[in-house]
């Protein structure tokens, strides 16, 4: 008897537990909008170099890059959120996402910005319905400092749209 009341007082209150819990976000901008990239599904972030461009793919799949010998699909997460076209610019990056459906897969973005700790209770849902347009790749929406920050479902993105 004595042992399980030590045992009960050692688990900790889920709901304790849940409004202390933070997710590192990766913080990127596409024109004047801030978007947020859960850090753990991040490989890598590279420079902006030459894309070989792959014939009869959609505009947004903008070709392959070779990364330390691995040939990475590219993407332009301005054109796949239906967004006007990129500018390539000093700033401008790519970033190696490791997506469950596709392996890794590369995101032409304007700008790194930063990575921030978003409490779970600052993160709220967006609802199925809704989703349209640029919206049906945002899940959620993250307070910090006062700023709102999209958060990209990286479950909703797809090489063939």
């Amino acid at each position: 008897m004595e042992l399980s009341t030590k045992f009960s007082s050692q688990v900790p209150d889920e709901e304790n537990q849940r409004s202390s819990e933070t997710i590192q976000y990766i913080v990127i901008r596409l024109g004047e909008e801030q978007y947020g990239i859960d850090i753990r599904n991040i490989e890598t972030i590279t420079r902006m170099q030459h894309v070989t461009r792959v014939p009869k793919m959609p505009a947004y799949l903008k070709g392959v890059i070779n990364l330390r010998g691995v040939v990475i699909p590219v993407l332009s997460m301005r054109l796949r959120m239906n967004l006007e076209a990129d500018e390539i610019t000093k700033a401008t990056r790519i970033l190696v996402l490791n997506l469950e459906q596709e392996g890794n897969v590369g995101f032409i973005v304007d700008e790194v910005k930063e990575v921030v700790s978003l409490n779970v209770d600052d993160i709220e849902k967006i609802g199925e319905n809704n989703k349209e347009g640029k919206a049906n790749l945002i899940n959620a929406v993250g307070k910090h400092n006062g700023e709102l920050i999209s958060l990209v479902d990286l479950n909703a993105i797809s090489l063939e749209g």
